[in-house]
């Protein structure tokens, strides 16, 4: 397996994705798939954007400071996803928002990861190199075995106030 961090990062995002295509094919009755797929999602998202803040976006920002615009729009499109997902995370699928929120979710990360996959990876890989991309993909793969895996949970509660106050 890869370690490279773009690599990891377009692997969550298809994994991700994926998910929200089910969601979108599941009928309109279908509570419990989408409770599940729901849950995924929340699951997926609070890990990838963890990675991503914790890892990825201050050693970017750091070693690329042409991107720090790039950067701070990312954190904010996190913000959004994070705000989204902790709201999820406390409703029932069959709540009359439940769906429209969840497809605001979905709507907001693919324009999120259409830009990181188009724009912004590509400038990232032309700055850092192959070597540092496998560097930081292996720091990424160990703040993934910690991360957390719900919004409620201490670190991505950390993640979610840093970005409202930052």
């Amino acid at each position: 397996m890869s370690t490279d961090a773009i690599v990891l990062l377009k692997d969550d995002h298809k994994q991700i994705l994926s998910t929200f295509k089910e969601f979108e094919e599941a009928g309109p009755n279908a509570y419990k798939t989408k409770g599940k797929l729901v849950e995924k999602m929340i699951e997926l998202l609070t890990v990838h954007t963890y990675i991503e803040n914790e890892v990825m976006y201050p050693q970017v920002r750091a070693a690329l400071p042409e991107l720090e615009d790039d950067v701070l729009e990312s954190y904010e499109e996190h913000h959004v996803a994070d705000v989204l997902v902790m709201e999820l995370s406390m409703m029932k699928p069959e709540d009359e928002r439940f769906d429209a929120k969840t497809m605001v979710l979905i709507e907001n990360v693919r324009h999120h990861i259409e830009e990181e996959e188009d724009e912004w990876f590509p400038k990232v890989r032309e700055g850092l190199g192959r070597n540092e991309l496998q560097r930081m993909g292996a720091e990424m793969l160990e703040a993934q075995k910690t991360a957390p895996r719900r919004p409620s949970q201490p670190s991505a509660l950390k993640k979610t106030i840093d970005a409202v106050i930052s």
